[in-house]
């Protein structure tokens, strides 16, 4: 019985990936941080599809909360790391500098001591073997100028977390890999105060829309799958050519 534990996992794309690892028959835990309507709305959607899922309120940032999820979690076989937030669009030098910090926070440093504690519950768990899953984000390679450099810097931390810590465990069995998404459309653009970025940048993708997050979820799904048991320290860009 696969188990796996999604940071974030109660909204948008975290959403998304509970929904389709359900269907692929994994019981899950899923954090979340404030949303306590849309955790058990999401829950009960999972449990529909016939596995166990409970939800788990807890703040990836601090350490106290990290352990709470993987005591909560107990053993698992999987993590997906997708807990991530952006706050607004503008520029390097008009975004304040606690924004900046608590970005890193959010998207870079707590999916890395997440990681970190996954390695080692994986280790304890499973023997040998297992998958990390990083959320990363087109935005790594792209810099996103005028929008969020800081997180783009953060998620280009991701893509170079993702290819040490796969190298550094791969003797172990545990395969990490990250998926980057591009434009996608969920709640996040209109949280950050711009509804109408996804028609905006839209054409600027070379497949012409944004993603949906459960095509997104699909390359989640299969990077956890017995078929991409040969794919580790690397990651999966899912931004229509962008």
């Amino acid at each position: 019985m696969k188990r796996t534990l999604i940071t974030g996992g109660t909204r948008g794309i975290g959403a998304a990936i509970a929904h389709r690892l359900a269907a692929d028959g994994h019981s899950l835990v899923l954090g979340y941080l404030s949303d306590a309507e849309a955790a058990t709305s999401t829950r009960d959607a999972v449990e529909a599809l016939g596995v166990s899922c409970e939800v788990v309120r807890a703040d990836i940032t601090t350490d106290a909360g990290i352990a709470e999820l993987f005591e909560a979690a107990g053993p698992i076989t999987g993590v997906v790391n997708n807990a991530g937030a952006t706050y607004r669009y503008a520029s390097l030098v008009e975004t304040p500098a606690d924004e900046i910090r608590k970005t890193y926070a959010v998207n870079l440093v707590g999916p890395t001591l997440v990681a970190r504690a996954a390695v080692s519950a994986l280790a304890e768990n499973c023997g040998s073997g297992g998958v990390i899953v990083n959320i990363s984000s087109g935005a790594a390679t792209l810099g996103s100028p005028g929008e969020y450099v800081h997180y783009a810097a953060a998620k280009a931390g991701i893509d170079a977390l993702t290819k040490g810590l796969g190298l550094e465990v791969a003797g172990q069995g545990v395969r990490v890999v990250a998926v980057a998404p591009g434009l996608t459309e969920t709640d996040m653009h209109a949280n950050t105060g711009d509804p109408g970025r996804v028609a905006r940048m839209a054409p600027q993708i070379p497949l012409g829309r944004a993603s949906s997050p459960g095509e997104v979820a699909e390359a989640v799904a299969w990077l956890m799958s017995d078929k991409a048991g040969y794919v580790t320290a690397t990651t999966l860009r899912v931004a229509g050519g962008r």
